[in-house]
């Protein structure tokens, strides 16, 4: 793939398609570790006189414009980062954006409204993803992906685009891609690989993938009541996804033959119901009662996964160990990062909730090997699928 370096963009209107998909509480940014992630790429296109045109969607608006997916805060944020005015196009591919496109200068920056406020964006028809993407090649004379949080997607600014201009890889994407070959080629062992979130359905692929390259499997968060259930514990009012049971069973003796350690909780946090102030304890994963839900791994549990990653030579993580927003629950993802920081291992946190939680925790991002922009991306990664996205920029 070629890089930026390999680009002449003095003078060049360069069209960047970023990841800027921020959390947003109303107007205001809650997380803006996207927007840094995306930072080096831009400024190096400006400091080398590119005009640069950075394209990014916000949430799932459903190819309309939609006022609480606008990309205007993410503009005012974009421009105090780098140090300078974010000019902002209204529309995604219209007559403002194309005015924007005409008027900027050299080392000038400008961002497009919301991609997906057009429905060609995400698009299944061919045609009319390739419509959007001829009004995207109007605007620049060469292309940049560096969205890495949408490389798995076959959309008309990930995919069509780059086959409409010439094009590099960013520099977020080609680090990111160069991090997860590491924990699928030859990792350095043991590998271990920590799993949560709310839901096993979200992993079944990575699972899968994982038990023929990973030494231990950790699990927490919801998806791990699915697997206590199918070892024939009682989970009470806990998340549980019945239609994945036999799956989880099969996982669980495909791991037993090939010897990879599955390691679940032992005990976990269990409320009267989904709320911070709700009365909670700690039982363990035998003795949860029929009228509570476990919003978290207990300490028992969070002891037993920092010993399980204490010898460990490489480490990835995806999916908070409960929920983490809610500051009684926080306990078990606070203690998994503490415990990861600890080891000698490298560590990379796989996007998503994974990171929010890092930042919201209060780590220091430097302490861990590399956090991932993309939680999506980088499983579908692990489980050996091809990225539309990175098939597009070679």
């Amino acid at each position: 793939m070629r890089t930026i370096d390999d680009l002449d963009v003095s003078g060049k209107r360069v069209f960047v398609r970023a990841d800027l998909n921020v959390p947003l509480d109303g107007d205001r940014i809650t997380d803006d570790g996207r927007i840094r992630a995306a930072l080096p790429t831009i400024e190096a296109l400006r400091g080398r006189g590119a005009r640069v045109i950075v394209a990014a969607h916000l949430g799932r608006p459903k190819g309309a414009p939609d006022p609480r997916y606008s990309l205007r805060p993410v503009a005012a944020r974009l421009g105090e980062l780098l140090g300078t005015e974010v000019t902002f196009a209204a529309d995604t591919a219209g007559e403002s954006a194309r005015a924007v496109s005409a008027g900027l200068a050299d080392g000038a920056v400008a961002l497009l409204e919301n991609v997906r406020f057009e429905p060609g964006e995400t698009s299944k028809d061919d045609a009319e993803r390739g419509e959007l993407a001829d009004r995207f090649a109007q605007l620049a004379d060469l292309y940049v992906g560096d969205a890495f949080g949408a490389v798995h997607r076959r959309h008309a600014s990930v995919y069509d685009l780059p086959g409409r201009l010439p094009h590099a890889v960013g520099g977020l994407v080609l680090t990111e891609v160069e991090v997860l070959k590491k924990l699928t080629t030859d990792p350095q062992r043991p590998y271990a690989v920590v799993l949560g979130g709310s839901k096993v359905s979200d992993k079944l692929g990575v699972i899968d993938n994982l038990l023929g390259t990973a030494d231990r499997i950790l699990i927490g968060g919801g998806m791990v009541f699915t697997f206590l259930k199918a070892q024939g514990h009682e989970v009470g009012t806990s998340l549980l996804e019945t239609d994945q049971l036999d799956t989880v069973r099969g996982y669980l003796e495909r791991a037993e033959r090939e010897g990879v350690e599955i390691v679940l909780p032992v005990d976990v946090v269990a409320a009267e119901k989904f709320a911070a102030d709700a009365a909670h304890a700690d039982v363990g994963v035998d003795a949860i009662p029929a009228d509570r839900m476990g919003l978290d791994i207990g300490p028992r549990s969070r002891a037993l996964f920092a010993e399980k990653l204490a010898d460990a030579r490489t480490v990835f993580w995806n999916g908070p160990m409960g929920v983490f927003e809610m500051e009684p629950y926080a306990g078990g993802t606070r203690a998994l990062a503490a415990a990861l920081i600890d080891s000698d291992a490298f560590t990379v946190v796989g996007g998503g909730d994974s990171a929010a939680a890092v930042r919201a925790l209060g780590f220091d991002e430097a302490a861990f090997g590399h956090i991932s922009t993309g939680g999506g991306a980088s499983l579908e990664y692990l489980e050996g699928k091809d990225l539309p996205g990175i098939d597009a920029l070679r």
